[in-house]
């Protein structure tokens, strides 16, 4: 269970140096370069620590699966980026990709935790 909330940290702070990256201008506005390097050093950290006990495919397609979904889902909410009906289908996929991944069939490729 300790992987799966590493996993949201994870992900929360990939999210949050993802959508900071626009607003430092190409690292050179201090405050949002700072978010960057420090939720991505979160990000990274985090995943780490949920690579011993989720396989590496299975995560890594989790993380960078919702972490487009939420970072799209951002970029359309709060700065206007367009977003069609085949952007929506995709981002469908994406989570039901994600609902497949956490179903008892991947079980069996889980390693203990060690936590």
């Amino acid at each position: 269970m300790k992987g799966w909330l590493f996993f949201v940290i994870a992900i929360v702070g990939e999210v949050i140096a993802t959508s900071a990256l626009k607003s430092s201008e190409g690292f050179t506005k201090l405050a949002p370069s700072a978010v960057v390097i420090i939720g991505y050093g979160i990000a990274f950290y985090f995943l780490s620590l949920v690579l011993k006990s989720i396989p590496v495919g299975v995560a890594y397609a989790v993380w960078s699966g919702l972490g487009v979904v939420i970072i799209t889902a951002i970029a359309w909410l709060l700065h206007g980026q367009k977003l069609d009906a085949w952007g929506f289908v995709g981002m469908g996929l994406i989570i039901a990709a994600f609902l497949l991944a956490r179903s008892p069939s991947w079980k069996s490729l889980r390693r203990p935790t060690p936590w």
